[in-house]
């Protein structure tokens, strides 16, 4: 008896968790647009007919700035085209259309009043038929920048009744950066709660990728053990397109490929793959916390971090769609591949690579997860069963569509495990088991594919009816994305894409490779794809190698900045294999900052046979944060070069700016205590070589201009005060910098142009100027700058 008094109760409260049924109007604002032609006003009638059976009635305003007949024509040529599922009979059909044609009307929203009477006609419906009113959707189908002025419309004049709900959608994309993005959010955000927000990324209603976290969680037992850095070798996520930019190059110029497809839709991916499954995959906001995380994990991007092309078409189309002179030069990137690192336990050096582009080769998009192989076989390859041989390969593959296959599919290989997919809703796929995919033949995976086909713009809508938030974009999450991608676009704004000529004829121009913490091309001189300037024509930058001069009396090492780079740490090797030979050991202290991070990266993916058992690194100068900071110029040395070298850890020395749970406290005398250590390792406390920069205010280390700490005097190491956050830093001194056996300067950027001429004009001044006041008393100075910094 209690059982049945429990479960009666746990019904009624299911039924009234329940929404009240009533009447949804549902406002498509950019009603006879491309996107509401090919894919919302189906969409839409998808949803009428999953859910008009069921207690709910509906009416679609078709909205847009369009005058009232043209529109109404626009949107009844749009709304002709709708067509039912294959298992609804062609005169029900017909019905269905019929009732969705007749609750769906044009309207021109253009002006406030226009708003207010939207709404007095939906409330006068609601009386004249004794309607009770549920909610309202605006689905925002325009431009980014007239989200403002209409959110303001709905909120003074649109929104429905007490009791009743409020959905606005919009369409990416949501802003250009961390900045823009936070700027939009904040100004919808006096409009619109959070909960009434739904962000459209389309790729997460794709069938395929809707299947990455329950699959995940159905076979959580097989994939325990494999899903981490252990087992893991790489992830693709990659989304190819064979059309161009043509028609649409105005979009292009302002976004590029990165922001386009990379920043949103395959990020969004990668989060669904990486994440940590929740515990309730009931509860949105749990989903959401664990999203949150992921993308909090992700490490810093940089210049390095991406590879750019750009189909050679691209540019004349600009001209010509956007009537730019004939001299005009695009570095907007039509392909991109990204290496992205996550800083985690289960993730740590597995790389997820992110690739898209236009023009290229085929159309396809999947999500590829390609597992480690150590097994040695000794039954030849011919004799192999794909089902148990644990040398063939291993992976799994969410195939989001088009490509050979040309639907949406889940492929597990043979040899891991036979997965659970839900019955009612996927299949196994029975034919073309000779097809080869990702190197295998379709018979050696285990395949599925949806037992019935779903724009992914239906799946989309039908979850902002349901209220299922954790398919959406979330401002939190918007801008922890921003956070990790504004900082490479930054950084790439100025580079030249390489050309590629589109299509089959790319070959292997496109190929990439990870080198440490950074892709690069794999051909690396690359063939001229169009023709060059003729006899006579000026230099090219090919034409200039390594220029050999002076500057302040020392000498200078110029070149373009890949070989300026690869000359430094040549040179830098050079020094490590005499100090070596000389004394046994290597000492070597090293700047922080963003110049540093080529030579880091290239010490740690080139330079083999570095002396580094025998080397000890020394830090220029610190900010005074923790060393796990981002800021922490010890993290910036460990990320791009500590964690890819073999140096003995007793052979590593960060400053000691992180004492007693305190940061730059003096009484903890932690500029004192590097300076004692510096003394007993490093005789006559002279480095070996140290590494310095220079600041565009002419500081360099964290010694500034008109601030008398360190510049002169006994103490070897001294805090100093930065005019830039964080404001705190510890710092070699000048006279300990010049007993050193070299000094090298890099310099490095158009940025820096005007502080090396200025720089190259003074004398001694060390008080203004403190780069100019490095000179090793017995040691050597050379300076090494690229040809922007040195030519400008």
């Amino acid at each position: 008896m209690l059982r049945i008094v429990i479960c009666a109760a746990a019904m009624l409260g299911s039924v009234l968790a329940q929404e009240p049924r009533g009447h949804v109007s549902i406002v498509l604002l950019g009603a006879t647009g491309d996107l509401a032609k090919k894919y919302l006003w189906q969409g839409l009638f998808q949803l009428y007919l999953d859910e008009a059976g069921n207690g709910h009635s509906f009416s679609f305003h078709g909205a847009a700035l369009t005058r009232p007949e043209q529109g109404q024509l626009l949107m009844a040529q749009a709304l002709e085209k709708l067509s039912c599922p294959l298992d609804v009979l062609p005169e029900r059909c017909a019905q269905l259309k019929g009732q969705f044609l007749q609750l769906s009307r044009y309207r021109q929203l253009r002006t406030a009043e226009d708003y207010v009477t939207l709404s007095k006609d939906i409330e006068a419906r609601l009386q004249q038929e004794g309607l009770q009113e549920s909610g309202r959707i605006f689905y925002f189908s325009v431009p980014a920048f007239a989200y403002a002025d209409i959110a303001q419309k709905i909120n003074s004049s649109c929104r429905p009744g007490p009791g009743a709900w409020l959905r606005v959608v919009l369409e990416k994309p949501f802003g250009h950066d961390r900045r823009s993005a936070q700027e939009l959010s904040k100004e919808l955000g006096t409009f619109f709660r959070e909960e009434e927000m739904y962000r459209v990324d389309h790729y997460l209603g794709k069938q395929a990728v809707a299947q990455i976290l329950p699959f995940r969680d159905r076979n959580w037992k097989a994939l325990d053990r494999l899903w981490n850095r252990h087992h893991v070798d790489r992830v693709e996520i990659v989304m190819k397109e064979t059309v161009d930019a043509e028609g649409r190059t105005s979009f292009y110029e302002e976004y590029g490929v990165i922001r386009d497809v990379i920043q949103n839709h395959l990020t969004e991916i990668l989060t669904y793959v990486a994440m940590e499954l929740p515990r309730n995959f009931s509860d949105p906001e749990e989903l959401l916390r664990c999203k949150l995380r992921t993308f909090r994990a992700l490490r810093s991007l940089e210049k390095g971090s991406a590879v750019l092309g750009q189909y050679q078409a691209y540019n004349g189309q600009v001209q010509k769609e956007l009537q730019k002179p004939a001299g005009y030069v695009s570095l907007t990137p039509t392909f991109a591949g990204v290496l992205l690192q996550i800083d985690n336990l289960r993730w740590e050096g597995v790389p997820f690579i992110l690739m898209s582009g236009k023009a290229l080769d085929e159309r396809v998009g999947y999500v590829r997860v390609v597992f480690k192989n150590r097994a040695y076989c000794t039954q030849s390859e011919s004799h192999r069963d794909s089902g148990k041989s644990q040398c063939q390969p291993r992976q799994i593959i969410f195939y989001i569509g088009h490509g050979t296959l040309g639907s949406p599919a889940v492929l597990v290989s043979r040899n891991l495990f036979k997965p659970s997919l839900p019955p009612g809703s996927w299949q196994e796929i029975q034919e073309m088991p000779t097809l080869h995919l990702f190197g295998q033949q379709l018979a050696d995976f285990h395949a599925y594919r949806p037992r019935q086909e779903r724009d992914a713009y239906s799946v989309l809508i039908s979850h902002i009816f349901h209220r299922r938030k954790d398919f959406f974009i979330t401002t939190e999450n918007l801008l922890a994305s921003w956070d990790v991608w504004t900082p490479l676009l930054d950084s790439i704004a100025q580079e030249v894409p390489r050309q590629y000529p589109g299509g089959a004829s790319n070959e292997y121009l496109l190929d990439f490779e990870q080198e440490g913490s950074q892709v690069v091309f794999v051909q690396r001189q690359v063939e001229q794809l169009v023709s060059g300037p003729g006899p006579g024509a000026g230099p090219m930058p090919r034409d200039f190698s390594v220029l050999q001069a002076k500057f302040r009396q020392s000498p200078l090492v110029s070149a373009w900045p890949e070989e300026l780079i690869a000359r430094l740490a040549s040179d830098i090797e050079v020094a490590a294999e005499r100090a070596v030979k000389r004394s046994g050991e290597f000492h070597l202290a090293l700047s922080g900052g963003s110049s540093p991070v080529a030579l880091f990266q290239r010490l740690a993916t080139r330079h083999y046979s570095f002396p580094w058992g025998h080397t000890h690194l020394w830090l220029v100068d610190e900010r005074c944060v923790p060393l796990t900071d981002p800021e922490s110029n010890f993290q910036g040395l460990h990320v791009h070069l500590l964690q890819h070298i073999r140096v003995p850890y007793c052979n590593i020395h960060p400053m000691p700016v992180h004492l007693h749970r305190r940061l730059c406290v003096e009484e903890d005398q932690g500029a004192e205590l590097y300076a004692k250590e510096i003394s007993a390792l490093v005789t006559n406390s002279s480095f070996d070589l140290v590494l310095l920069g220079v600041g565009t205010d002419g500081h360099t280390a964290s010694l500034f201009p008109h601030s008398p700490s360190g510049l002169e005097g006994e103490k070897l190491v001294v805090f100093t005060e930065s005019p830039a956050k964080p404001h705190q830093r510890m710092s070699l001194s000048l006279p300990l910098i010049n007993r050193a056996k070299k000094v090298a300067v890099l310099v490095m950027g158009k940025r820096k142009r005007d502080i090396t001429l200025q720089v190259s004009r003074v004398g001694h001044e060390p008080k203004k100027w403190p780069i100019s006041g490095v000179l090793p008393a017995s040691g050597q100075l050379v300076w090494y700058m690229d040809y922007d910094a040195f030519l400008g």
